[in-house]
C-alpha cells in the first residue's frame, strides 16, 4: 500500500500462494468449534495471509456458515491476542482511521500516533484514510486534527492531511540550493524561527529532493537538518518535523526506534507494538528487523519474546516471520 521513495521494501507477510479462502475458512471454523479453541491453527492461517486475503476469508466464512468471522474470533479469544487478531482482520484504511480517532478522543492527544501515521504515509494512503475516517466518524479528519492540536504542530498536521506532496523522483540541484538557503534564513540565520518555511518545504517536496536539500544545507552550514530542528523547535512540532526527516532518510530505522519505544521501559505500549507489526509486516518488516538488530544489539524477535507472552507473543512473532 505504501509508495514512499525507498530502496527498502521487504515484507514478512506476503500473499499466500496457493490461496484458498474456503479451505482457510474451514480451518478457522474447526479451530473455534466445540470445547476449547485451537489458537495455533488461528495463528497459522491469519498471520500468514495478507490483509486483503484475510478479508476474503471473512467473506467466505460468512457465505459458508452464515456467521461473522470477527464476532466468532472475539467470542473465542481475549486480551491482547484478541485485540491483535481484530486489528489483523480490519481493512487497513479503517484500522488507520480508528488509530487516528483513538489518538484524538478522550482526555489529551496521543501526538506520537498522529506523527507516526501522517508523517510516513503516501498521498494516496492519506486520501484513502481520510475517506474511511469520514465514513466511520461522520466528520472530516482535518477538522478533528484542527480541534485537537495547536500552533505549529496543528499547521504541520493540516498540511500532511492535505496529501499534496510531490511524489515524483525528480531532483533539481538549483531548487535544492534555494530551499536549503530558505531553511537557513528561516532558522539559524534568523532571530526566532519562521516555522512556515520549514512546514512548506518538508510537507511539499518529494523525498529524493528533500534528501538533496538536506545535503546541500549541511554543506552550507555544517550541521544536520536534525540539529537545526532540535534547536529551533520544541515539543510536538519538533517531534513531527524530526519524524518526517527520519522517515525520509531511513524509514526502517525510524520504525525500529518506534518499536523500541513501545517495548523498552516500564510496561509495554501494546497498542503501538501491534499497530507497527500489523501494518509494516506487509511493507518493510524485514528491513525494520535488520535496522532494529543493528541499532539495539538484539533481534526484534528476542525483544518481542522478552516483552510479550502466550498466543499474543506467538502471533506477533509469526507476523514478523519468526514463528
Amino acid at each position: 500500500m505504501n509508495t514512499m521513495v525507498s530502496v527498502y521494501r521487504t515484507p514478512t507477510v506476503v500473499p499466500a500462494n496457493p490461496f484458498n479462502p474456503r479451505d482457510d475458512a474451514e480451518v478457522l471454523r474447526k479451530a473455534m468449534k466445540g470445547f476449547g479453541t485451537d489458537e495455533k491453527a488461528i495463528i497459522n492461517v491469519l498471520a500468514r495471509r495478507t490483509n486483503a486475503q484475510r478479508l476474503q476469508i471473512a467473506v467466505e466464512f460468512k457465505t459458508m456458515y452464515g456467521k461473522d468471522l470477527i464476532k466468532d474470533l472475539k467470542n473465542e479469544l481475549s486480551g491482547n491476542f484478541e485485540n491483535l487478531i481484530v486489528a489483523m482482520m480490519t481493512p487497513l484504511p479503517e484500522y488507520y482511521a480508528k488509530e487516528l480517532h483513538d489518538a484524538m478522543s478522550g482526555i489529551g492527544t496521543d501526538e506520537d500516533v498522529l506523527i507516526e501515521l501522517l508523517c510516513t504515509m503516501s498521498n494516496q494512503e492519506i486520501r484513502t484514510i481520510r475517506q474511511a475516517y469520514e465514513a466511520m466518524y461522520h466528520r472530516p479528519l482535518e477538522s478533528d486534527l484542527k480541534g485537537d492540536t495547536a500552533g505549529t504542530f496543528k499547521r504541520l498536521m493540516v498540511s500532511l492531511c492535505n496529501a499534496c506532496r510531490d511524489e515524483s523522483m525528480a531532483v533539481n540541484q538549483e531548487a535544492a540550493k534555494k530551499d536549503a538557503q530558505s531553511l537557513l534564513r528561516a532558522g539559524e540565520l534568523k532571530l526566532g524561527t519562521d516555522e512556515s518555511t520549514f512546514n512548506m518545504i518538508l510537507c511539499q517536496r518529494n523525498y529524493a529532493q528533500l534528501q538533496l536539500i538536506f545535503q546541500v544545507r549541511k554543506y552550507l552550514l555544517g550541521n544536520s537538518i536534525e540539529d537545526a530542528v532540535k534547536s529551533e523547535f520544541s515539543g510536538n512540532s519538533e517531534s513531527g518535523f524530526l519524524a518526517i526527516i527520519r522517515a525520509i532518510q531511513d524509514t526502517p530505522k525510524y520504525f525500529a526506534k518506534q518499536l523500541n519505544n513501545a517495548i523498552s521501559g516500564a510496561g509495554t505500549d501494546d497498542n503501538s507494538l501491534m499497530r507497527i507489526v500489523v501494518t509494516r509486516s506487509e511493507i518493510d518488516m524485514e528491513d525494520i528487523k535488520r535496522a532494529y538488530a543493528s541499532k539495539y544489539g538484539e533481534s526484534l524477535k528476542e525483544a518481542i519474546k522478552d516483552d510479550t507472552s502466550g498466543h499474543y507473543g506467538k502471533c506477533l512473532l509469526a507476523l514478523i516471520g519468526e514463528y
